[in-house]
């Protein structure tokens, strides 16, 4: 009997699963597009900027390293903000700013002032990695998560294949209103976030229990329990108690192999 049950639940969950993975990775892969491509373009820029902006190279490695100091100090906040008040207003909110931020980078007019704004956009990025690694952990039980978080991190020489052709495109044939060109490489290339943050807001659903694209009318369970995903019981009942988050996230920044991934990012 326990074999026939068995065998009933594990198609169904590798549907699911299946499913998941259509709906999930492809959106949550493109925003990290979108966020690797702001994150490499300053070294485009600098092909011009320097001399305009007089920027000699100790200062221009302070402006590309003082990115980091800010995503060092909000990563962890950030995924604490990010389980308190929901994937989709938290991501949305960290595309939209990081988004803004990015275009004001080609505004600036001193060293100074791109030291603030680089400062600003470490902060204002900083949780989107680790909070889409958490976020996966809400969606997929631990031996899918791999696979996932791998099919997600595939975004980076993606952006490094089509980041190349498209700032150098800008750099040598964008021009308009008599504007440097790196300031249109900055500015365009900080128009996809805000975008994207937009989308992430109507169409990223915070936990399994929003997601319309899990039908109950063909078993689909909207807390992926029935499909044997070991979700989170106050996750999957809709309800945050403060004691479970900050467990659960402890729990995530504690694991080794998190940890790793952590540490890497802030090296890169």
């Amino acid at each position: 009997m326990a074999n026939e049950t068995d065998t009933a639940v594990m198609p169904d969950e590798r549907r699911i699963v299946r499913k998941l993975q259509m709906r999930i990775i492809p959106f949550v892969f493109l925003l990290y597009i979108i966020s690797f491509l702001d994150r490499i373009n300053i070294g485009f820029a600098a092909l011009t900027m320097n001399k305009e902006l007089a920027i000699t190279s100790k200062q221009f490695g302070l402006v590309a390293g003082i990115f980091f100091f800010g995503y060092f100090l909000f990563e962890i906040p950030s995924n604490l903000l990010l389980h308190k008040l929901g994937a989709r207003i938290w991501i949305a909110r960290i595309l939209i700013t990081w988004g803004i931020l990015a275009m004001l980078t080609g505004l600036v007019q001193s060293v100074s002032q791109l030291y603030a704004v680089r400062f600003l956009l470490g902060l204002a990025e900083a949780g989107y990695f680790p909070g889409i690694a958490l976020y996966l952990t809400y969606w997929f039980r631990q031996r899918d998560q791999a696979q996932a978080i791998a099919l997600f991190l595939a975004g980076i020489p993606v952006t490094s294949i089509l980041g190349g052709p498209v700032s150098g495109f800008i750099l040598d044939h964008v021009h308009w209103l008599s504007v440097s060109s790196w300031r249109w490489l900055l500015i365009l290339e900080g128009i996809p976030a805000v975008v994207g943050g937009v989308l992430t807001y109507f169409l990223l659903p915070s936990r399994p229990a929003e997601a319309k694209f899990l039908n109950k009318e063909t078993g689909e369970p909207q807390d992926l329990s029935g499909a044997g995903i070991d979700e989170p019981k106050d996750l999957a009942s809709g309800t945050y108690r403060l004691h479970a988050e900050y467990r659960h996230v402890h729990d995530e920044l504690l694991d080794a192999k998190a940890g790793e991934i952590i540490i890497q990012r802030i090296l890169q």
